[in-house]
Parts: structure tokens; sequence; C-alpha cells
């Protein structure tokens, strides 16, 4: 099992302390064999500078969209198969790794520490250990999106003086497969946890209101349904997905969501109460009345979105096939033109999250043997991105 490489003068402190074959036609993305631009954005900073030569915190008092600038540095390298992240009160932030099941805390300063693995991960494929959220209201609760033996589930940790406790089934019975699993988590403003799960390689799940698969589903923190979910009784808060690997609330309180096409388009989705966003039936912009269109969309080669984040008017998206990251203004609600940076400098990015500086955190996810050229020194890696306001 590979490690993450530690400072060895750094101390570690904390206060809250089967696999399918994956089909070569039908899928994109995080299944496609990947397409690799040239580089058309360097820095002038290289991505190995020491963690201790820390950027001022991104400003955050203007206006307006925000950019990457061309100051990065690694927080931590050595990562085995990153997927999700989550920062805690301290301001340090949990990550897992999918294959081995472990969750890894790190800090700013590159502090690693092991707070525990999470037992029943059956690991193969896209399956794993996924994705993380921390309850604001209740910051020692750990969530965590996983592959069991028989189905994808949500699990609740207490997370007590750096240490997992045992974890309780907050739902289960999601759909599994050796691709398409879904896997992002997220509490929205109104206290409610926001779960994205795949079609799990059969279409017509994403448009059976009677499965949990290709939705997004909205829980109360223990499980339990909101009485005013769209759809009485049910957890499912919208429809007709794919395979959502991104989700993020802006400052308004509105849910945006990336999305997988198949092999023309991939989505990035505002996502409303009770609505229908066409998979299978249409991919991309579809033009039919009886679902929600994207905001935007790429092809899937140069994108594959995963893990998405909200910054100031800004989405950002971590893209995996497209080895960028995608920046789209949506100053009140409305996407501007795309633009793309970093392309190819960092591989395949998994995951993009705001840290509590106001900077950006990207992981990368070369380690789990769909970059043709093979990890990168250091690689996975936690990346540490400066933002600037957009020109």
């Amino acid at each position: 099992m590979r490690r993450p490489r530690i400072p060895r003068t750094r101390s570690v402190w904390w206060c809250l302390a089967l696999g399918m074959l994956l089909l070569a036609a039908g899928c994109s993305g995080d299944e496609a064999e990947p397409t690799i631009a040239p580089t058309t954005r360097t820095s002038t900073t290289p991505a190995t500078a020491s963690p201790s030569e820390t950027p001022p915190p991104t400003p955050t008092a203007e206006p307006g969209p925000v950019v990457p600038s061309a100051t990065f540095e690694d927080v931590v390298t050595g990562l085995d198969v990153p997927w999700g992240l989550a920062f805690l009160p301290d301001e340090s932030a949990l990550v897992s790794e999918r294959d081995t099941g472990r969750i890894l805390a790190v800090t700013a300063a590159s502090d690693v520490a092991e707070v525990g693995t999470v037992p029943g991960v059956d690991a193969g494929g896209e399956g794993g250990l996924l994705g993380l959220a921390v309850d604001p209201a209740a910051p020692t609760s750990v969530y965590a999106y996983f592959t069991a033996a028989a189905d994808n589930r949500v699990v609740r940790m207490p997370l007590q003086n750096g240490t997992l406790g045992d974890p309780v089934v907050v739902i289960d019975g999601i759909p599994k497969a050796g691709n398409h699993n879904g896997g992002r988590m997220t509490f929205g403003p109104d206290g409610m946890l926001y779960v994205s799960t795949g079609d799990a390689s059969e279409p017509s799940r994403a448009q059976d209101l009677d499965s949990l698969g290709g939705k997004i589903l909205r829980l109360q923190p223990d499980g339990s349904v909101p009485a005013d979910n769209p759809f009485d009784g049910s957890p499912v808060f919208s429809y007709g997905h794919r395979n959502v690997q991104g989700l993020a609330f802006d400052d308004a309180g509105r849910l945006w969501a990336s999305e997988f096409g198949q092999q023309t388009w991939d989505e990035l989705n505002q996502i409303q109460a009770g609505d229908n966003y066409g998979w299978p039936i249409v991919e991309g912009i579809g033009g039919d009345d009886r679902f929600v269109e994207p905001v935007a969309q790429w092809s899937t080669a140069e994108a594959s979105p995963s893990g998405i984040a909200y910054v100031r008017d800004t989405v950002f998206l971590a893209a995996l096939r497209g080895q960028r990251l995608w920046q789209v203004p949506v100053p009140g609600g409305e996407a501007g033109s795309p633009t793309d940076f970093f392309v190819g400098e960092f591989g395949r990015l998994r995951h993009a999250a705001l840290a509590p500086d106001g900077s950006l955190w990207l992981l990368t996810g070369n380690t789990d043997g769909r970059n043709p050229n093979g990890p990168r020194e250091g690689d996975d890696r936690i990346l540490r991105v400066t933002l600037e306001p957009q020109a």
C-alpha cells in the first residue's frame, strides 16, 4: 500500500481531529481512453514549490468571477487514487482514497494523518470509497459514500480525537456497477445532504423514479426523507442523470452539477427540485421541452468532468479525460463562456474544492491506471491554486 510522503520536520496535530471490464463503446470520460491535448497555459511557479512558501490568501472582497493565477504548490504528494475531499472547521481537510478505503486528514501545512479505514468498501472498477461530506451543523459527523458488496451506500461516522468511529448507514440500496457509481455529496444551505448517484450502466434507471440510480438525492442528515422533497416519500430530488460526480451550491443557494456524457456531450447543469435532465433520451442540449437543458456542454474528449467547486460567481470543473480545469462564470446564475486552464499540466483532475483560505484545492487522478502516460513523479497529489479576479 502506497503512503503519502509526509515532511519529516512537521508534527501532526488535529483539533477535531466486480470490478467489471469497462465497455469499449457507450462510455466516455472516466471509462474511455483519454485524448491528451497540448499544454496551452504554462505556470511561472513550479508545482514542486515548498509547502512552506504559502501564497497570500485569495482576495474575495471584489465582486465578479475569478480565474486561477499562475501560483500553485503541492499540499501533499504520494496519494493512492484520491477521490473525495471535505474541509473541517479547523481548516484541515479529509481526503478519501478510492481503492484503499482510507480517509486521511491533511493540513495546508502538509501534515498528514490517517484517521481511519471505512469498513465494507468493495473497490473495483470505478467503485470504492468515493465522496466525503462533513455536516456543518455537526462537524464531528463525517459522511462517506462507498461501494459495498451489494450496493452503493452512504454512512455516517463520528470523528473524535483524530479517529473515525463506527459507521451508521444513512442510505443504502443505490445500484452499483464497475462504472457509473456517482458518489459526490454536499450539504446544502437548507441543512440537507445532497447525494449524486449514477445509472450503474443501466441507462433506464435514470428515468425510473422507483430506482435510486441516475439521480440526485436529498436527505435529512439522519437519512430520512424531507417532507418537502418533490416526490412524496422519496429521496429523489432530480432525475434523468447518467453519472453526476460534481455538486456545489452557490451563494444564492443554487445547486450546480457536472455530468458525464456518453460519446458526445458532457454537461454542467443547474439543478431544480423535481426536474428531469433527460438521460438516456437526450445527451447535452437536446431541444426537447420535456427535459432541462444543460447550461454548458463540452465534448467528452475535452472534459469528462468529475468534482466541481463554486467560488464567487464562478464554477470550476475538474476534467479527467480532458486533463484540465474548466472555469465557467455564472454571475446571477447565468453561465458565460467556459475557459480551460492547466491543459495537460497535472494530468487527470478528479476534484476541485474551495479551501477556507479562499484558494482552490485540486486532486489529481493519475494512479488509477487510466492515464496512458502513467503517473507522474509525486502522483497522486493535492495542489493548492490561488485565484484572482477575471480580467
